[in-house]
């Protein structure tokens, strides 16, 4: 009898010291992105740059995943130091990765967004694990801006940590939280959907869909019949940034027999910014190009632009714009720097258009 006792003792104190769990559905995290609330107890997380925020009490705390394909990466940040991510390799499968420690008494704060995009598959979040007595806080208020990106790996951000002379498509590399995109919304205090894809373009892609085909989806996990509700999000400002690809596969790769001419590849791009602009009747869309080598010296890509643009102002459209991000020369995909320089060209070009 005085050993079962123990083992009761020893038992209730475990359950004392149990962590508390915190479960997806708690209406105290704060979710940003086109994220699949399909199952509440498991919502999944497909788009570069996807987050979910909040507070809490307590000097730990731990993160569930279930990822599909053991590919994706995602940052953690506490107290919102942006400088110092913990950063989670996703392994393929459910497990529990711890993310905080020590942390002093009090309230801390955590974000946590996807760096991977839909190519490295979805993840499903399982809920977190705070320390014994820890607690779930109301989130920090929504911010009242919103800004929505459609483009391919730049905007997404592939390679942007790789070193200027080493290969930029390891996955480890690809931070959409540096890309150009996330620091333009950063830095004018607006909460982004990043809907992008690596290798896409508007008339042809390296892979058989295209952004018509893809800026719809619910899910980002190549093509597919998932439904975005556009009407549960409205974006203030659009930016697109589109057609790299296309004049990498049209004019390099000679992907297209017929080749479009100047005419056919203006209509493809304008028919897609009519759809966005048919989405957002009252947004402000740039459209943008940049900054890799579709406009470098010479190139006829940035005049496509300009002239679709031109061509739905003169259909009536006034809240509509160019910008054309600079080539610097450099070979590869941009690195940090190089984001940070054209974030830093559209947040004032979009301060200016919007009074923000």
């Amino acid at each position: 009898m005085k050993f079962k006792l123990g083992l009761v003792a020893l038992l209730l104190a475990g359950q004392a010291l149990a962590d508390v769990f915190i479960a997806p559905d708690n209406q105290q995290l704060q979710y940003t992105g086109r994220i699949d609330f399909a199952d509440r107890a498991r919502p999944m997380l497909s788009w570069p740059g996807s987050s979910i925020e909040g507070k809490f009490t307590g000097p730990s705390l731990a993160v569930k995943l279930d990822d599909q394909l053991g590919k994706n990466f995602f940052n953690v940040f506490i107290d919102g130091d942006y400088s110092k991510p913990l950063i989670i390799e996703a392994r393929r499968g459910s497990a529990t990765y711890p993310v905080a420690a020590g942390l002093t008494p009090g309230a801390h704060s955590f974000l946590i967004t996807k760096r991977t995009e839909g190519e490295e598959g979805g993840t499903w979040f399982q809920g977190l694990e705070l320390a014994d007595g820890g607690a779930l806080l109301a989130p920090p208020p929504r911010k009242k801006r919103h800004i929505e990106f459609f483009g391919d790996s730049i905007t997404t951000g592939m390679g942007n940590e790789s070193p200027d002379d080493g290969p930029d498509d390891r996955l480890r590399d690809k931070n959409n939280f540096m890309s150009y995109s996330s620091i333009t919304a950063r830095a004018l205090d607006a909460e982004a959907h990043i809907t992008s894809q690596s290798g896409i373009g508007v008339t042809i892609s390296w892979f058989p869909f295209t952004m018509p085909d893809f800026y719809d989806q619910l899910s980002a996990v190549g093509d597919n019949d998932s439904r975005w509700d556009f009407k549960s999000w409205t974006p203030d400002v659009v930016i697109i940034n589109l057609l790299q690809n296309d004049s990498w596969l049209i004019d390099r790769e000679k992907r297209l027999s017929p080749v479009p001419d100047d005419a056919q590849r203006i209509q493809s791009y304008r028919g897609f910014v009519q759809k966005i602009r048919a989405l957002y009747p009252n947004a402000y869309i740039v459209c943008a190009l940049g900054s890799m080598d579709a406009v470098r010296e010479g190139s006829k890509w940035p005049g496509y632009v300009r002239t679709a643009v031109d061509q739905m102002r003169q259909l009536g459209d006034q809240r509509i714009d160019t910008i054309i991000l600079p080539w610097t020369g450099f070979g590869g995909h941009p690195r940090v720097k190089q984001h940070q320089a054209n974030a830093a060209q559209l947040t004032t070009f979009i301060r200016q258009k919007m009074g923000w």
